[in-house]
Formats: structure tokens, C-alpha cells, sequence
């Protein structure tokens, strides 16, 4: 790390392959506006490709054409380029919330350790006897006691002045300053003493509770091997660094090793841990062909994989990446917490030169300031979203940030895709029916499955699969052609092959009359229809089930338990399949037919009424209404990166049931923070009237103030140990 007396401008990497470097700066997060302009003045080494600034998480992720590119050198360019952008860094970074910029600067200096150590220290120091015979004048400021609960006090100390100087307000730290300085001056350490230690006994629990959601997340998805069993193309085998292997190598995994890569296996089975991903730590057995991803745990079994995705492409360093976002997603009640508790620390100090005015009394005075709002709203709601999304993870939720936490307690609408979302997403060829005199049924799936060969939705893997289980082969054709929620198309020979929904038929003016009887059998059983077209002719139609997932039903009764109002089926599927589905599932309405655009276009609808939208889908085809909805839910994710991208909480396991599941822990969630809330303002206006009486003294307005302060946070941690399943 290159080090400067402004730690926002520390560059650190933190992530290196060949190729492929990705670096951290504080600095970064304060220049979104300017991030092309650095990413340009990176770009002028020689060997550098490409430069990309992500000015949410604080890094640049450079790519060169060599091994020749220094690091030493990068990092210092990128330094001084950041030297250069002072002004900019500092202006915008003043533009945070005073306490939330304390708050983040206490975590980012201190750990868990180093705050334990100053609370013993201080707890000591409250026991030893202090200097014998009464002290006055200078020796009550000036003796080994005073002096050490002064040093202790400093980082306190520190913060408060800062407040003060640098964003012109007092801050919760402005307010303990005050009231160790003033119990010092008064010749009671004691009270000063107490104050520390309670103060720092809550802060502790908050940092616990933030280092432990990343510490948990980092260790149950850390790929856990340094070194890999790399194969060669003789066959043999040898242990080389993770940061060797690149696409397309092979590497070895044997019983009780993790899986360093996102791959296809191309030798052997196992049984295979995939807690970490997907959060069901049932074993899944997995055979040659099936996809495996970096951090599970082989529990039995050898395979080799072919890597498919190495270094931050893999699936569990872009899970990493969404829990590291999280932090800087602030809910609504988390910023309304901060500003609170910020706008009623000058209250304190009006309220103790009231009291002094009003009784000449120091330590009726006192009391007014030991006492603060700020401490237990803060820190316990900081406290409730941390645990939350930490319980969410170890289920295999991951949410982008405690915002969506809030959002989803006040969710009423629950929009759901069909396939792959309400159905298992695995759809199987059940009926094909030929037309015309010269094609035969093999000759027309192996010309759909021409169409279909670079297509990786459900229903073309359905098509590729019967082809394969006949033993067919697919004809030479030239390049396949996306259509956007229609189909694909290509030509084999001189002829275009067309493969797709109704509409797209239509559209290329292809003649479907012959069809109408079979395809409303098809219908009739619930199939979805899949058109083929030669040139203008329709050849074929292709029936496909999908079954819905098991418990699906079962978890839209548990969302109207939890208060969902209206549930909703969302489809590009035809009008009586749409229908079929939503009579089974019990649902309040469905729209059919839809493309991408015309689901999101649906939300906006719901939203301009008032209703607060969940849309529910698998990342295929549905970003933008993933993207359009209040929350947008992933379900079963691991399998498409674009839904990583879209949705603002991936569940990546296939269980429907975590939908409610996440939903019970964010009102849960909620309700604890208005606990928090009530509590924390009922007994410190007790608290401050007491004092202001003098029926409570300046050390007893600290332990009981400090005292709610920690069982607030306390109710906080509870949701650790929520259960998302029940």
C-alpha cells in the first residue's frame, strides 16, 4: 500500500491476475463526476487497455497487455492524479452527514479489539485509587489520573473538535467531550471514567455486529485455495497459484478441497457443499456437465473442471462485491436517524446552560450533557440493518443495501415472471406437430435447434436436449440472430429458419391457420407452443411444460399472511397459458403477452396508484422490470449475471420460500428500529428531567442513559438470529 497523510488518497490493490489489475481508494468515491476524465490520464501507459472507476465501491479496475506494467509505478500515477483532485475530494466528501462521516471514520480506525483494550484500560483506571488529600487548582488538572483518563478521552476528544471546526455543528462526540472535560474539571473522574466506558461498550457491539456481517460473508464465500491442481494437456497434473489459471484451463478438485473457479465439469462427480452460494447446505451431487462455482466444498468425489470464470468474474467475488455495496445504501429511517439525532445534540447544551442559568448548579448542568438522543438511535439502527442483512446472507440473500430492507416492509404488490420464477425454469419437449408433405419431425427439430444453438433461455435448452436425447445433429448454419422476446432466427442452406413465439410469427408474415387446432390442444394441456418457420411457411409447432416449483404456491400464501394485497402473474407467455398458471397459483390478476418493456411499463402503472411494487424474476428478460420495481427480487441468480446487475436482493438458491422469508426478516427488521426509537427517547427524557431536578446525579444520568443505549442495541442484535424459514 502507498501511504499519504490523507487516508482518503491510500491506494491498496486488492485484487491482481495476469492481465487484470483492481484497485481501492477512498478518494474515488468523491470524483463519480470525473471519472472519465482519471480513467483517460490512467490510459496514457503504454500497456494499459482498459481503466473502469467505480465510484461506489472506491476502485479502478485496470486491464494491460503485458506482464511488463508496474505496479509500483500504477499505483504512485494513480496517487498523484488523485493529489491533483484535492479540492474536489474534500469538497464532496463534506457534503456527508456529519455523524454518518463519524461513524465511518471510528469503524474504518478502530476494531473490536482495539476498543475492548480502552474499556479495560478504562475500567482499571476507575478502580485505582486516586491521588491522596484534597486537590486543588492545577493539581486537580495536572495528576496521573486526570492525565490518563484525558489520553484515553482523546479520540473523543478529537472527533468532537473536528465536528466543530470542520462542519460547524456539534456532534454526539462534540457532547461526550463536554461532559468528560467538564466531570474533569469538577474533580470527578469517576463520572468521566463512566462515561467512556459505557459510550465505548455500545460503540463495541455496533462494530462487532458490522465486522462480523463482512467477516461471516468473506469467510463462507472465500475460495479458501491458494494454490490449485492445474492439468496439462498430457494429462498431468501441477500445483500452480490461483492467479495462473485463465479461462479455459483445467484444473483438479479432489474430496474435502474448495473449488477456486466458476466452471463446467469435464471429468468425474461429486458431491458438492454449495451452503455458501446458494445457502442450502444440503449436498448436491453434480456429474460431468453441470456447472460448479468458486467457494463450494467438494465433500466427496474427484472432478475436473474447466474454469469458465476466474478471478472477480466468478460468482463469489460478485457476491463479495453486492455485500461490500451494501453499506452505502442508506434506508430512509437510517438517514432520518442520523439527522435526528444530529439536529437534538445543541438541544443538550441549550438545555444544560438553562439548567445552570436557572440553578448555578455544575452538576445538575452536567447531567444535561451525559445524557444524549443521538448515541442509542444511531447506533442501534446502524446496528438492526448491519444483522439483517448479515441473517440475509447466511440464507443465501444478499441484499444491495439497508434501503430495500425498508422498502420491502412496505411492500403491498408482488409481481411475479412465470417461467423460471413460478415454474422450475427446466422446461422438456412434450408434443411436435409437423406441416406440410415434405418434413419430417426429426428434420424440423434439428432445423429449430439450429436456431436455437448459442441461445441459453430455458425453452431453447428444452429444444437442444430432445435433439440430443434422439441422437440428432444439427445442420451447418450461419449465424444465429437474437429477436428480443421472440425468438431466434438463422439460415442453413439458402433458407432463413425462424424459431419463436406467435407475435414474431406474425410479424415476419408467416401463415399460422393450419396450426390454430393443434396449438390450442397444446394449450389445452398447458404447454407452451414454440413456432418454426422456413423462410415464410410455418413447419412445425413444438409443445414444452414447464411444472411450477415446489412450494411456489406455498410461499405466495405466506406474502398475504405478511400483508401482500395483490399478487400478481407478469408473462410473455399467450393469454390462456397466462391464465392457466395464475387460476392454478390462486393469483389476484395476470397480464399476458407482455414484452420487457411492456412489464415495466405494468409497474409504473401500479406505482402511479400508490402501491409499493416486489418484482419477482430470474434475470432473463427481466431487467428492466427488475430494475422499474421498488424492489427487484433475483430468484435462483447464480445462473444469469445480468440479474446480478438488475436486482436489488439476489436469492441464489431455487427456493421460493426465502421470497417471504426475506420479506418477514425486513418488517421484523423495521419493527425492532421503532422499538429502538421508542425506547431510546422515552427513557432519556425521563432521564434529563431527573437530572434537571437533581434527583439523579451527573454519573447515575451516564449509567442509565449509556444503559439504554446498549439494550437498544441489543434488541438489535436479535435479528441475527432470525429465521428466515419459518
Amino acid at each position: 500500500m502507498m501511504s499519504n497523510n490523507n487516508y482518503l488518497l491510500d491506494c491498496e490493490v486488492i485484487h491482481k491476475i495476469p492481465g487484470r489489475i483492481r484497485i481501492k481508494s477512498n478518494a474515488l468515491k468523491y470524483l463519480g463526476s470525473l471519472k472519465n476524465e482519471i480513467e483517460d490520464q490512467i490510459k496514457v501507459l503504454k500497456s494499459v487497455k482498459e481503466a473502469v472507476i467505480s465510484d461506489i465501491t472506491g476502485t479502478i479496475v485496470v486491464k494491460f497487455k503485458n506482464d511488463d506494467l508496474s505496479e509500483e509505478n500504477l499505483l504512485s500515477l494513480l496517487q498523484n492524479i488523485l493529489n491533483g483532485y484535492l479540492v474536489e475530494i474534500h469538497k464532496n466528501e463534506k457534503k456527508m452527514k456529519p455523524d454518518k462521516y463519524v461513524i465511518e471514520r471510528k469503524l474504518q480506525e478502530e476494531s473490536p479489539k482495539e476498543i475492548m483494550r480502552k474499556i479495560i484500560a478504562s475500567a482499571v483506571l476507575l478502580l485505582m485509587p486516586g491521588p491522596k488529600g484534597e486537590l486543588t487548582g492545577m493539581r486537580r488538572l495536572f495528576n496521573y489520573k486526570t492525565l490518563s483518563t484525558i489520553s484515553l478521552a482523546l479520540p473523543v476528544l478529537k472527533n468532537g473538535i473536528n465536528s466543530i471546526v470542520k462542519n460547524k455543528r456539534p456532534n454526539a462526540d462534540t457532547l461526550s467531550s463536554t461532559a468528560i472535560v467538564s466531570s474533569i474539571i469538577l474533580g470527578n473522574e469517576k463520572t468521566a471514567l463512566t462515561i467512556m466506558i459505557l459510550e465505548r461498550f455500545a460503540e463495541l457491539l455496533t462494530v462487532y455486529t458490522m465486522k462480523k456481517t463482512r467477516g461471516v460473508i468473506k469467510d463462507m464465500l472465500s475460495v479458501g485455495e491458494s494454490y490449485v491442481w492445474k492439468q496439462n494437456e498430457d494429462g498431468t497434473v501441477k500445483k500452480v497459484p490461483i492467479e495462473e489459471i485463465s479461462k479455459g484451463d483445467s484444473i483438479v478438485v479432489q474430496t474435502g478441497e474448495k473449488i477456486s473457479v466458476d466452471g463446467k465439469i469435464i471429468k468425474g462427480n461429486a458431491l458438492i457443499d454449495q451452503s455458501s452460494i446458494t445457502g442450502e447446505y444440503m449436498p448436491v451431487s453434480k456429474k460431468t456437465g453441470e456447472e460448479v462455482f468458486a467457494g463450494t466444498l467438494i465433500k466427496s468425489g474427484n472432478i475436473t473442471v474447466e474454469a469458465q470464470k476466474v478471478g472477480d468474474d466468478r460468482t463469489v467475488s460478485r457476491i463479495i462485491k453486492l455485500v461490500e455495496d451494501a453499506s452505502f445504501n442508506k434506508a430512509d429511517i437510517q438517514s432520518y436517524a442520523d439527522t435526528f439525532s444530529a439536529q437534538l445534540i445543541p438541544l443538550n447544551f441549550l438545555l444544560a446552560a438553562i439548567v445552570y442559568a436557572s440553578t448555578r448548579n455544575m452538576q445538575k448542568a452536567l447531567s444535561m450533557l451525559v445524557i444524549d438522543y443521538s448515541c442509542g438511535i444511531r447506533l442501534s439502527t446502524a446496528t438492526a440493518f448491519s444483522a439483517s442483512i448479515n441473517t440475509a446472507a447466511k440464507n443465501g440473500i444478499l441484499v444491495k443495501g439497508s434501503n430495500y430492507i425498508e422498502e420491502l416492509s412496505k411492500s403491498d404488490t408482488v409481481i411475479f415472471d412465470k417461467t423460471g420464477t413460478i415454474t422450475e425454469g427446466k422446461p422438456k419437449v412434450q408434443t411436435l406437430q409437423i406441416f406440410g408433405k415434405n418434413i419430417k419431425e426429426e428434420r424440423m427439430l434439428s432445423l429449430a435447434a439450429a436456431a436455437e444453438e448459442t441461445s441459453s433461455h430455458p425453452l431453447a435448452v428444452a429444444i437442444l436436449n430432445e435433439m440430443k436425447e434422439r441422437g440428432l445433429n444439427i445442420p451447418k448454419h450461419k449465424e444465429t440472430v437474437i429477436k428480443v422476446s421472440r425468438g431466434m432466427e438463422t439460415t442453413v442452406g439458402k433458407d432463413v429458419i425462424r424459431v419463436g413465439s406467435r407475435r414474431y410469427m406474425e410479424e415476419s408474415d408467416v401463415e399460422l391457420l393450419d396450426s390454430v387446432d393443434a396449438a390450442k390442444r397444446m394449450l389445452n394441456r398447458g404447454e407452451i407452443i414454440i413456432y418454426v418457420a422456413r423462410n415464410k411457411n410455418l413447419i412445425g409447432i413444438i409443445g414444452v411444460s414447464d411444472p411450477p416449483r415446489e412450494n411456489i404456491k406455498k410461499a405466495m400464501n405466506r406474502l398475504r399472511n405478511q400483508g401482500i394485497d395483490d399478487i400478481v402473474l407478469l408473462t410473455g407467455d399467450l393469454r390462456q397459458q397466462a391464465e392457466t398458471i395464475a387460476s392454478k397459483m390462486s393469483m389476484d390478476r395476470y397480464e399476458s403477452e407482455l414484452l420487457p418493456e411492456d412489464k415495466a411499463k405494468d409497474i409504473l402503472k401500479f406505482q402511479s396508484i400508490g402501491s409499493k411494487v416486489i418484482m419477482i424474476g430470474d434475470g432473463i428478460n427481466d431487467a428492466p422490470a427488475l430494475s422499474y420495481a421498488n424492489v427487484g427480487i433475483a430468484l435462483g441468480s447464480t445462473k444469469t449475471d445480468i440479474a446480478m446487475e438488475a436486482a436489488d436482493i439476489t436469492i441464489t438458491s431455487d427456493d421460493p420460500l426465502l421470497i417471504p422469508g426475506v420479506v418477514g426478516l425486513a418488517k421484523n427488521t423495521m419493527k425492532v428500529i421503532k422499538e429502538n426509537f421508542a425506547m431510546a427517547i422515552g427513557v432519556n427524557s425521563f432521564a434529563l428531567v431527573l437530572g434537571a431536578t437533581g434527583i439523579l446525579p451527573a454519573i447515575y444520568s451516564s449509567i442509565l442513559h449509556n444503559s439504554i443505549t446498549i439494550l437498544v442495541v441489543g434488541n438489535s442484535l436479535r435479528l441475527l438470529k432470525y429465521n428466515v424459514n419459518k
